[in-house]
């Protein structure tokens, strides 16, 4: 069986098993890559800072999809883009639970249960910060 550079040699093949990544993890590296460098960057240049191990595609592909999120923006450079973070991975992970909320009819029992799940120190954040967001809408 031909080797197709996933990594993954098999059984008593030569070589390191390499774990594939879950497309949160992916997209959690790409922000921080656009992140960490402070101006925006091309889809090329996210690859090598991920280490040059992700095809160009798939970069292109995360980029796509977070950008499709509202997590990144995209400015036209030539012939391709530049990306800017718009979100952290805080706010990656904030915008996927507003999908999944948008996505449901009955949103009060989805908030019900997502509440009645929260340890005693959660719901005593969520509170605070339910305070806090009352009180900048006042001010």
């Amino acid at each position: 069986m031909a080797d197709h550079g996933t990594g993954d040699r098999g059984p008593g093949g030569a070589g390191p098993v390499q774990r594939r990544r879950g497309q949160g993890e992916l997209e959690a590296q790409v922000l921080a890559a656009l992140r960490s460098s402070g101006r925006p960057v091309t889809a090329g240049l996210v690859q090598e800072r991920l280490g040059g191990d992700l095809a160009y595609t798939t970069v292109i592909t995360i980029l796509t999809r977070l950008h499709a999120k509202g997590a990144v923006s995209r400015e036209r450079a030539g012939r391709s883009f530049e990306w800017t973070a718009v979100a952290d991975q805080a706010g990656l992970a904030a915008l996927r639970m507003r999908k999944v909320l948008d996505g449901e009819r009955d949103r009060e029992a989805v908030l019900a249960r997502f509440v009645t799940g929260l340890s005693a120190t959660e719901e005593q954040l969520l509170r605070e910060l339910l305070e806090q967001a009352g009180e900048e809408g006042e001010g």
